[in-house]
């Protein structure tokens, strides 16, 4: 994997991220990573794939076709073919580190050194062009079929996928379980069956491909039996008994449960996650109101930011709310139902609180967008998207952990869901 047309794009990414030798970044650098490269080329680079391309973790494969073009597009060029022609020795200045964009070749440059770049260049591109097969384009997408079932209304949940892809021109045909590339599994053309596992609830968009093109997309809903709590963990949440994070009128995980499970709280605080997800009529974003109480519940060592996020789960891109101390507002990522909003390119301070204390987090649609209060101050507005997206979840992320009370969500003056209503919100 490390040849050094590869090597060269990923130093040229380093620079104008600016954020330091990657041998210092940590696990929320690359998971911060992914939303950038997201935002940017709409394709998702797991943060795992984004540490094995940078050396974090042994892999000794080459990245793939899709990876190499997603990641020269990020960097600013056309794809990873339109990279190795204009492969050249660069050195941004610390005024361009910040734009993303390919770096200007240098004025003076030796005509031995450009000779060894195009030796290099041959090289690199041969060697992966020996591990990128050109596939012949599928037939038409009605000579397949594709469909699910789902085991049981419980997470983890098992899906029994069925399909008939004997159509396909190659052995080329991957079950992917959502929207992100990285859960595309290798499947036989001439079987019928394929089981996935979901560790987590959501709304997925399940898809059949087949020489790496989309022939059948369906969307699938992880729901939840309730309320779920879980401590995020690799490869396998820690998932929660809901006695140990629920009572009549608050949720709540006590630091003294995370360490009964063995989780350490340093040096870096781990992700308490609670969802309620399929359990309530679909609420249209363009005619919602919704507002929840939250609490940190521990900010002690790395998690003095306080991190948290309030989402709302829906049909497509999720709604998510961050809110953090006042001095880590530059950190924080709003999604919007259609883009995320870096806080180092906006002003998100109005998502900057105490959060020793209960916070009120309001957000509703108003015209043609959505508003975000904190504490009933307007922190926040988007364009509403065009897109007819329809509310199906509800999530809350803390990290090391927090609390949640007065859960309410309207469709017009219809209240569709409510939980854990210690006093009468406006």
């Amino acid at each position: 994997m490390d040849t050094p047309a590869i090597k060269q794009l990923l130093d040229i990414i380093e620079q104008q991220l600016d954020w330091g030798d990657a041998t210092t970044w940590q696990s929320k650098d690359f998971e911060k990573l992914n939303l950038l490269i997201f935002e940017k080329t709409k394709v998702s680079l797991s943060a795992s794939t984004l540490r094995r391309l940078w050396g974090r973790v042994e892999y000794h494969h080459l990245p793939s076709g899709t990876t190499l073009d997603t990641l020269a597009c990020f960097a600013g060029f056309e794809n990873w073919r339109s990279f190795t022609r204009q492969q050249k020795p660069t050195a941004i200045s610390a005024n361009e580190k910040t734009n993303i964009g390919p770096p200007p070749p240098k004025q003076k440059n030796s005509w031995g050194l450009k000779a060894a770049l195009i030796i290099i260049t041959v090289a690199a591109t041969t060697l992966i062009a020996m591990y990128i097969r050109k596939e012949p384009a599928p037939v038409a997408s009605n000579a397949y079929t594709f469909s699910f079932k789902p085991v049981t209304r419980d997470i983890p949940n098992s899906v029994i996928f069925s399909y008939d892809a004997k159509a396909a021109p190659s052995d080329s045909v991957f079950i992917q379980q959502s929207w992100d590339p990285q859960t595309r599994t290798l499947v036989d053309k001439n079987q019928h069956q394929h089981t996935s596992v979901y560790y987590r609830p959501g709304s997925y968009h399940a898809k059949l491909v087949v020489n790496n093109q989309i022939v059948k997309e369906r969307p699938l809903l992880i729901a939840t039996n309730g309320w779920l709590g879980l401590i995020a963990h690799k490869p396998v949440p820690v998932y929660l008994n809901n006695n140990e994070f629920i009572t009549r009128d608050i949720i709540n995980l006590p630091v003294s449960t995370i360490l009964k499970k063995n989780i350490e709280l340093e040096p870096q605080p781990p992700v308490v996650e609670f969802y309620n997800v399929g359990n309530f009529e679909p609420v249209p974003l363009k005619d919602f109101s919704f507002s929840v109480e939250v609490k940190s519940g521990y900010y002690e060592g790395a998690a003095t930011c306080r991190f948290m996020e309030v989402g709302l789960i829906t049909n497509k891109v999720p709604v998510v709310i961050p809110l953090s101390a006042n001095g880590c507002v530059s950190e924080l990522n709003l999604l919007d139902g259609q883009h995320m909003i870096s806080g180092k390119k906006t002003d998100l301070s109005g998502f900057g609180t105490g959060l020793s204390d209960w916070i009120r987090v309001r957000c509703c649609s108003t015209a043609n967008k959505i508003q975000y209060y904190v504490n009933d101050k307007l922190a926040y507005e988007s364009v509403m998207p065009d897109a007819k997206i329809s509310i199906v979840g509800l999530g809350y992320y803390f990290q090391g952990t927090g609390s949640v009370r007065n859960v309410e969500l309207k469709r017009g003056d219809k209240v569709v869901f409510q939980a854990f209503l210690t006093q009468k919100t406006p």
